[in-house]
């Protein structure tokens, strides 16, 4: 076996270790055997939000340990079939079951990292919000570049994307826009991305200066019927206005946008796609989305803390650096995790960052900590 197929070999069997710590392999087939029995109580289904809790948490495991299993299953076969094509001296068959181990490492990797995402709203849905910070015109251009960047990465994963709200710039780009985005653990991947984005380049609006851009992005879960949030009407206030797409398309000729100001909290929410019907569905469940954030961050303190180091669009506060000019880097500032390929990530190439901070959030280390202890 050659040395690179090898050392596939040996990664597959250490996410599979890691893989078999997080999913409790000693107790997962005693629990589901349990869940098994569960489901079969005739008197289950007399509480649908119970059983349905019941057979997500079922199903959940189910998908797990089938996970486990077919890439253990498909490791063990692939190592027989590189030992068979050795003795028997058939290179094709070797050469075949080697590329496979190789391809398997990628995807036990993918699921290593997967696994990571078991907090409480990980697998849901997400609401996604750009807004152009300190720069002007500037600002909003690279708003509108974070924006075409999500929307490839999301597109590139098979999530469905959908408008909610979008305000054009007064010269260039976008003031702000807000995104639901749906697809497993859409929220999970995303929730890293929540910070300022700082921005370095040639000005391309014939200044020929070396500019500074920010813009903040903000990615809350959506609220599922299996979450409760109850929200006072006496807090809210419900505007209506008009509003019109980027460069003045789509006008409405009605005040079909709707604007939900939560007093409490200080939280508005906007939707301005649809009709005003829906466009007052959307914002009302943006807005149980932003309380449950709230609430999420109550309940941890490192989400808490990200949150508030936050802060304003501007300097001091960006987790992650963008740099075209003088020379080309991507650098999150959190985790140290960088690269060279500034145009493969402005166009969705996003996994590796969202990875490298994923590993970190079960560590408490970055990357490059992490590989300096080791």
């Amino acid at each position: 076996m050659r040395a690179e197929a090898q050392n596939a070999v040996e990664a597959v069997e250490k996410s599979l270790e890691l893989l078999g710590q997080r999913l409790g392999l000693e107790t997962a087939q005693h629990r589901l055997e349990e869940f098994n029995a569960r489901t079969e109580d005739p008197d289950l289904w007399n509480d649908p939000a119970k059983a349905q809790k019941l057979m997500r948490e079922r199903q959940v495991l189910v998908d797990a340990l089938d996970t486990y299993n077919g890439l253990k299953q498909e490791l063990a076969d692939n190592v027989e079939l590189v030992e068979l094509g050795e003795m028997e001296d058939d290179a094709e068959v070797v050469a075949e079951a080697e590329n496979a181990l190789i391809a398997l490492e990628k995807r036990a990797a993918e699921k290593e990292l997967e696994a990571l995402l078991n907090g409480e709203a990980d697998g849901n849905d997400t609401f996604l919000e750009i807004n152009a910070g300190a720069g002007g015109t500037e600002a909003c251009d690279w708003a509108q570049m974070l924006q075409r960047m999500y929307v490839r990465w999301a597109e590139k994963r098979g999530f469905k994307v959908e408008l909610q709200s979008e305000e054009a710039g007064s010269e260039a780009g976008i003031k702000s826009c807000s995104y639901k985005i749906s697809g497993t653990n859409a929220y999970g991947w995303l929730k890293s991305e929540s910070g300022v984005h700082r921005l370095v380049r040639i000005s391309p609006f014939g200044k020929g200066t070396r500019e500074t851009s920010f813009a903040s992005v903000w990615v809350y879960p959506v609220v599922d019927d299996n979450i409760e949030i109850e929200v006072n009407p006496a807090d809210i206030r419900i505007d209506t206005y008009r509003s019109s797409g980027a460069g003045g398309q789509h006008v409405n000729t009605t005040d079909s946008a709707v604007r939900i100001t939560h007093h409490p909290t200080g939280i508005v929410v906007t939707s301005s796609e649809k009709s005003q019907h829906q466009n007052r569905d959307i914002a009302m469940k943006a807005l149980k989305s932003r309380l449950y954030q709230m609430e999420l961050d109550r309940r941890n303190e490192a989400i808490n803390a990200a949150h508030e180091s936050k802060g304003s669009a501007g300097w001091g506060n960006q987790i992650r650096s963008y740099v075209l000019q003088p020379y080309q880097m991507v650098k999150d500032l959190r985790t140290n995790h960088e690269t060279s390929d500034t145009s493969g990530v402005l166009d969705g190439d996003l996994d590796g960052f969202m990875a490298a901070t994923l590993a970190m959030d079960v560590s408490g280390k970055s990357r490059s900590e992490a590989q300096a202890e080791s």
